[in-house]
């Protein structure tokens, strides 16, 4: 007998923030659900984390108000009255109510229907809060997916998740063709330039301040340095220090006389700008500060697009540069981000040499690779639910 996942089409329900929020979970969430569409064989909808938002795409079907208890149960009941057959949750604890996101355990604790999660962070060092909202996840969930292979003994050591429950898939990237370097340059006006960027929201936690001390360093006997950071500063920073962070890497740069080598662009990217920028970029750098951080969206699509990465030594940046993939330096320092660069910039032929291998594991990180290999986790979870694959079909409205 024909399992329901091989009679048509599975229907899963997002829950995330979605754009346009400016969130990098919102962004990937939409990447995904586009990738699954293109297949054929996957029906998404979404049920939106809100904070402050008043308008959604279509594919928007419910929202949840994100620091509304009450929101958690209504929409328990809306999901598991719908006809989807699975929920996929994307994880931050930043995005749901309460006390480390706890709210969220109110609604998958009333579901209906099966769940998966996507964990975007794994804490090495969580606190008990923490780690007891990712271990009763994990009992509840059909599967757990990471990002990074090396969160797995983070999960089962810490958290003390079944290994068994545990997949590995990459961090999507966007295929978008563009033209090459050179050509790239050329019409930005920066031939001769020696292009290092950085991208995303910007926030304390991303350590420019350092990247622009090693630029500065580098920026002495090679003046044809150009650091591009690309970006508007993070909504809930800005809600809450407003650019004083912007401004004070601004400040750094012309105190440290590399104002013309150091070019802010304020403003949320579109995937095609980041795309032609990373293209553009002889480095892409991402000097983080801290050491838990389990996964990069920025630094995947850097991957994707073949680019010689320089980057301090959190655990996704160690994974993806294993290999001679890119280099890494100690953090907080401007003296080690900067020899890196200029081991780059003076050594050619060993950077055409990572970029090719870098390129090589970025083909497994496009979208339509990603896609697949959620829609195969997805197939399996509903070929196991046992009413899914035996019982008669539900007929709920929605999908």
């Amino acid at each position: 007998m024909e399992s329901l996942a091989e009679q048509r089409n599975v229907r899963v329900l997002f829950l995330s923030t979605y754009p346009p929020r400016a969130c990098g979970i919102a962004t990937f969430t939409q990447d995904l659900i586009h990738a699954l569409d293109e297949t054929g064989k996957i029906e998404t909808e979404v049920a939106a984390v809100n904070d402050g938002i008043d308008s959604y795409p279509p594919e928007v079907r419910f929202t949840l108000e994100q620091q509304d208890p009450n929101s958690y149960l209504e929409t328990a009941a809306q999901i598991s009255r719908s006809s989807a057959d699975l929920l996929m949750v994307e994880h931050e604890f930043g995005i749901y109510g309460g006390k480390s996101g706890e709210y969220l355990l109110k609604l998958v604790d009333l579901l209906e229907i099966p769940y998966l999660v996507t964990l975007h962070t794994v804490l090495p060092k969580p606190t008990k809060k923490q780690r007891e909202i990712i271990q009763r996840l994990a009992v509840g969930c059909k599967r757990l997916i990471t990002m990074s292979a090396s969160s797995i003994p983070v999960l089962r050591e810490i958290y003390e998740v079944d290994p068994d429950k545990i997949s590995v898939v990459h961090h999507g990237v966007p295929e978008i063709a563009v033209e090459d370097r050179d050509r790239l340059k050329k019409q930005a006006g920066l031939e001769g330039r020696f292009v290092v960027s950085t991208f995303g929201l910007l926030s304390p936690g991303k350590g420019l301040e350092y990247g622009i001390g090693a630029v500065a360093r580098v920026a002495k006997k090679h003046p044809e340095i150009l650091y591009l950071v690309l970006g508007q500063t993070h909504p809930v920073i800005k809600s809450r220090d407003g650019e004083a962070y912007r401004e004070k890497l601004e400040q750094t740069a012309a105190d440290l006389g590399v104002a013309e080598n150091v070019r802010f662009v304020n403003r949320y990217l579109t995937k095609e700008e980041i795309i032609r920028y990373l293209v553009m970029s002889d480095v892409y750098m991402t000097p983080y500060l801290s050491r838990d951080q389990a996964v990069s969206g920025t630094l995947a699509y850097a991957v994707g697009y073949g680019r010689v990465i320089v980057s301090t030594p959190y655990p996704y940046a160690v994974e993806m540069l294993g290999d001679g993939r890119g280099m890494l330096a100690k953090f907080r320092s401007t003296v080690s981000l900067s020899k890196c660069i200029l081991d780059v910039l003076r050594h050619p032929e060993q950077k055409e040499k990572m970029e090719k291998k870098t390129a090589e594991l970025g083909k497994d990180m496009m979208w339509s690779r990603v896609a697949e290999n959620y829609f195969s986790i997805f197939k399996d979870a509903v070929s196991r639910e046992p009413e899914a694959a035996e019982g008669p079909e539900r007929h709920r409205p929605g999908f």
